[in-house]
């Protein structure tokens, strides 16, 4: 989807558009979709969304009360979820998810999500699994070495989709970097009156977030807004020197410079805002020239190999992409192919990455 329209969110330079077919291919577009609650809402904090047409308004604000809905549901089963863990002593951070939406697009129903994420420390894990059992959640994935969340799911009535909990231990595979969780866990700052429920300094929850986005490519316009909406507020907070700092020892670096390289060139007001000094042009001329399936397959291949600081961490990549997991076999090609032998899931696989080879040459 084309991000004129969402650049105009945040830059007042940039007009909204004027004529109506604008705004049907916004509303046709699934991506865009995705991103409406945010949409209206910062239109509405803006007192701009009258200058939309009222069929537009319509969908925004019908997008909007769903997600607030569904939003409100999933921060009742969390606040179930944290006062156990609070009464049985247990320290947790919730990540993202619907106190993200509240702390930072200042809505509950401004940012949709499905799922609870939950930082625990590791030698609490044992602890807390049995803790969301006993509240109805039933595992949901096998257990995979080196990887850092765990997850359980729970069936709700009239949906055929379960609200999942993901209990996180770290922020990135462990064998993929050197990050230092403890430093967010002793910066993160306890929740009203609680003694265990803690959340987030603003630092980290930025840093999480564009590991987070770098994590998905930025394949969503909503990993995109995330990072703004966050510099738009916390501007002031947000220490660059630090953040570099922090991820060359964390070796993330790249993955950092990566994230933010794609987000300023998508949103350029953003230098003004808060000034970014590290960008690297590769990903400047990437976003001005992805437009074709070769470009989009060699950025996936800088994506998914060479966003590593260390030559041991990419190779880790290429035999984790070569011989996955049964698990993460299952999430890219579907869960019918879960009751399979790994060999033939892992057939399965390659035949579904080499059918895109083609599409490389038209």
């Amino acid at each position: 989807m084309s991000f004129h329209f969402l650049q105009a969110l945040y830059n007042p330079e940039i007009p909204l558009p004027k004529d109506q077919n604008s705004y049907h291919e916004l509303l046709s577009n699934e991506d865009f979709i995705s991103i409406a609650p945010q949409v209206h809402q910062l239109l509405n904090q803006q007192n701009r969304l009258n200058q939309t047409p009222l069929f537009f308004q319509k969908v925004m604000k019908e997008k909007f009360n769903e997600t607030f809905y569904q939003n409100l549901f999933i921060k009742n089963q969390t606040l179930q979820i944290l006062l156990k863990l609070e009464e049985e002593k247990v320290e947790v951070i919730p990540l993202k998810g619907v106190f993200f939406s509240e702390r930072y697009f200042g809505h509950l129903g401004a940012r949709s999500t499905s799922d609870i994420d939950l930082l625990i420390k590791p030698s609490d894990l044992e602890r807390v699994k049995t803790l969301v059992k006993s509240l109805g959640y039933i595992d949901g994935e096998e257990y995979i070495p080196d990887h850092f969340h765990y997850s359980f799911s729970k069936k709700l009535p009239g949906s055929p989709i379960p609200l999942t909990v993901e209990l996180h231990w770290d922020l990135v595979k462990e064998n993929t970097a050197e990050l230092n969780v403890t430093e967010f866990w002793d910066q993160a700052t306890f929740i009203n009156s609680s003694h265990y429920i803690k959340e987030l300094s603003h630092y980290h929850t930025f840093y999480l977030m564009c590991l987070h986005a770098w994590r998905h490519n930025l394949d969503s316009p909503r990993h995109y807004l995330d990072i703004v909406q966050l510099i738009e507020v916390l501007h002031k907070e947000i220490d660059y020197k630090k953040l570099i700092s922090d991820s060359r020892s964390h070796l993330t670096y790249k993955r950092i410079i990566r994230t933010l390289s794609f987000v300023y060139e998508r949103f350029p007001h953003l230098n003004r805002v808060k000034p970014f000094s590290y960008k690297n042009q590769k990903y400047y001329l990437r976003e001005k020239e992805h437009n074709n399936n070769r470009s989009k397959y060699a950025d996936y291949i800088d994506y998914q190999f060479l966003s590593y600081d260390s030559l041991k961490h990419s190779l880790v990549e290429v035999k984790n992409w070569l011989l996955p997991s049964g698990y993460e076999i299952t999430t890219q090609i579907g869960k019918q192919e879960k009751e399979k032998v790994y060999i033939s899931q892992l057939i399965s696989l390659y035949k579904k990455r080499f059918s895109k080879v083609p599409k490389l040459f038209n």
